[in-house]
């Protein structure tokens, strides 16, 4: 007990006396601890100034798919410009005329172009054109065939919806380019002849069909009729507001001066906005009479009705071709029954001019 005693006072007092020494052991094992804690924490320091690297895999990702999306855009850029370079000859390829381009014929845009969107356009509508040559085919081929009337709803239903394509075809047309749709630049010379906002006009239609879909009981009568007479008080009515809008476009850019000229201009762009909305409801007009018809006829009158002016714009299409292929020299049948052509008349009136000025 003595020496437990002995031995536990001194080291009490070698401790008063080394109050901060620590065995040799336990001192390096802080010290070890203390510089990893020192180097975690420079390595933290470290982590949180620099950033953090991309790794490889999401930057040869980024990379091609940014090449993707580039060679996206200059292979839509390349096809602008190719229908743009190219719908003169579509035009006439498509349409089967020898006439010259519609732009450049009929005084379309300023230098013979055409914008991208009436571009587009045609070429939708030259496809159209060609489905409209099947659709036809297998109406002809139904009615005489006598399908049974299920069979032929189909290809009518068929027919209507291919209708209802050329009219959202022109309703995007008509936002990047309304002149081109309301001047007909799209169609032939002969169609223009007879164009109303952009199209055909409901009521003459519907005048041309009557003769040509005997035999209607007298309801269907009484219906055709109504419609033509609402559809004729519509045409009125988008006249009229056509013609109020010319009107005052005429009074907004007459009454312009030379100080507040751009002022007039902007109010008159403005102004021409609102053609966009005639022609949308002049096509609206025309997609409502045709699916009118379709439900005042039977199956077999509606694939008749269609069958008709399908044929009746073909020979439209037909006539501006043959217009344009004639010969350009006129014929002159005189009171004896003599033709001259207008070279040889022309050469007439020269020499009677040179005779009265040597009297």
């Amino acid at each position: 007990m003595s020496r437990k005693a002995s031995s536990g006072h001194y080291h009490q007092a070698f401790d008063q006396k080394h109050p901060h020494q620590i065995p040799q052991p336990q001192q390096h094992q802080q010290q070890h601890q203390q510089s990893e804690m020192e180097n975690d924490l420079s390595q933290t320091q470290v982590t949180q100034s620099s950033p953090k690297p991309i790794p490889e895999k999401r930057k040869g990702a980024g990379s091609s798919s940014e090449k993707v999306l580039d060679a996206k855009i200059q292979a839509f850029k390349m096809k602008i410009c190719e229908m743009v370079t190219d719908i003169e000859t579509f035009g006439s390829k498509q349409r089967g005329s020898k006439e010259k381009p519609a732009e450049k014929e009929g005084g379309g845009g300023s230098c013979g172009t055409i914008s991208p969107g009436a571009a587009m356009f045609d070429l939708e509508y030259g496809r159209w054109l060609d489905d409209d040559h099947r659709h036809m085919s297998e109406l002809r081929t139904g009615l005489q065939a006598h399908l049974q009337d299920s069979d032929l709803r189909i290809i009518v239903d068929g027919y209507i919806a291919h209708y209802d394509e050329i009219f959202q075809l022109k309703g995007v047309a008509a936002k990047s380019d309304v002149f081109h749709l309301i001047t007909g630049m799209w169609t032939t010379p002969a169609e223009r002849c007879f164009l109303w906002m952009g199209g055909f006009r409901p009521s003459e239609l519907i005048k041309m069909l009557i003769t040509q879909l005997d035999p209607l009981t007298e309801q269907q009568v009484m219906n055709i009729y109504s419609l033509q007479h609402s559809s004729q008080q519509a045409e009125e009515a988008l006249s009229q507001g056509l013609e109020q809008l010319q009107q005052s476009l005429i009074e907004t850019i007459a009454s312009g001066s030379i100080n507040d000229g751009m002022h007039h201009m902007a109010v008159a762009l403005g102004k021409l906005t609102n053609l966009e909305g005639f022609i949308r409801q002049a096509d609206n007009l025309r997609q409502q009479t045709l699916h009118q018809l379709r439900r005042i006829l039977t199956v077999r009158q509606a694939a008749r009705c269609f069958l008709v002016i399908g044929e009746y714009y073909g020979r439209l299409r037909a006539l501006s071709s043959l217009w344009s292929s004639r010969p350009r020299e006129t014929l002159i049948i005189s009171d004896d029954n003599s033709c001259q052509t207008t070279t040889d008349l022309q050469m007439v009136m020269q020499c009677s001019q040179n005779q009265f000025s040597n009297f």
